[in-house]
């Protein structure tokens, strides 16, 4: 597709930066991910680039025509430059995996980018559903649809005993990989995330960065997933995070609220001197607007910051990503230039309020 199409997306509003549906002050998003393969072919560990292409022709002509409530757009990965694939990625349309991989490989979207289907990631097709908050029953309805329409069109890798066949064992029964994505500046700043992630780790359950497996922690983003599929049905993994996120939300919120009532100006200080700072820098790290961003975002939802709505912060963590600063700024960047972009772009969005920010 053409480079202006890729574009454009930037001045759209994708689904996890909305800042809308169920508990949203602290789920960002949740979001389900199935792995399936084709059954006619090899996995893509003993595919050569002969078949990848077969596969990714014949995918790719199922899944641009699926009925799926708006317009599809594809995008032929291997095409390319690195710094789009970034900027797909830092939407959460793409993995990092699909983005750093080689050979023929897609993604189809759909508009709003709820939906998102990559071809010969890991796996043949990876059918992502994101929606924005706490809302894991909205995307398994969804994702379950989808993969019924593919399932009318292709035949999947199967078997009876052992369900869905994947390249990688741990995803091997269902495929599916539910996750939510949460920020939790109270308990990192209390200290109290490591109880979290020890509770977590006794139940099977994953934390990982902002970008997933492999990525750090960057703005008291954290992603809780499934760390096994295998002897479990989709709803049973469903369930259980749907169990366990809210004693997260719950134990966050506390911590805030104590940290507002014991040392309220002392928080109030701190947050105030991250806006600030945003709003004033001449040069800015991506780390350290994510870690600054992550204050002010509290503040919002505290009311400690009262003039800036929640959908903007969100979309700031986005826009000031390596790649999103080039797209904007319409040329390659260094790492020196970046920061100096960051910052203005900071300074700019910051000191005027934005057409569509209450959206």
């Amino acid at each position: 597709m053409a480079d202006v199409e890729l574009n454009d997306l930037i001045q759209m509003r994708g689904e996890w930066m909305r800042g809308m549906g169920p508990e949203a002050d602290i789920v960002m998003s949740s979001r389900i991910r199935l792995a399936r393969n084709l059954g006619q072919f090899p996995f893509l560990t003993r595919a050569d680039e002969t078949v990848r292409g077969e596969i990714e022709r014949t995918l790719r002509k199922q899944v641009v025509d699926l009925t799926l409530g708006g317009q599809l757009t594809y995008f032929d990965v291997n095409q390319l430059e690195g710094v789009d694939r970034q900027f797909l990625v830092e939407r959460q349309l793409i993995s990092r995996e699909l983005a750093e991989s080689h050979g023929s490989r897609g993604v189809c979207f759909l508009e709003g980018e709820s939906v998102s289907l990559m071809v010969n990631e890991e796996d043949h097709l990876r059918i992502q559903v994101l929606r924005s908050g706490f809302d894991l029953d909205a995307c398994w309805s969804e994702i379950n649809r989808i993969d019924d329409l593919l399932e009318e069109r292709v035949t999947f890798a199967f078997n009876e005993q052992l369900g869905f066949l994947t390249a990688c064992p741990t995803n091997v029964g269902t495929g599916i990989r539910v996750s939510v994505l949460m920020h939790l500046p109270a308990l990192v700043l209390t200290k109290e995330i490591q109880k979290v992630f020890q509770a977590l780790q006794k139940i099977s359950l994953a934390v990982r960065g902002l970008y997933g497996e492999g990525s750090q922690a960057m703005g008291d983003f954290y992603q809780i997933s499934n760390q096994i599929t295998l002897g479990k049905s989709e709803e049973q993994l469903i369930k259980n995070l749907r169990d366990v996120v809210p004693s997260i939300i719950a134990y966050e919120r506390k911590v805030r609220q104590a940290l507002v009532k014991e040392s309220r100006q002392a928080l109030h200080d701190k947050i105030s001197r991250a806006y600030g700072t945003l709003k004033s820098a001449q040069s800015i790290s991506s780390e350290e607007t994510m870690h600054l961003l992550s204050s002010v975002r509290m503040g919002v939802n505290l009311g400690l910051i009262d003039d800036l709505p929640i959908p903007t912060v969100n979309e700031l963590f986005i826009h000031t990503q390596p790649a999103h600063l080039q797209k904007l700024r319409r040329s390659q960047l260094d790492s020196a230039d970046r920061n100096v972009a960051r910052a203005s772009y900071l300074r700019q969005r910051l000191s005027t309020p934005q057409p569509g920010d209450q959206n």
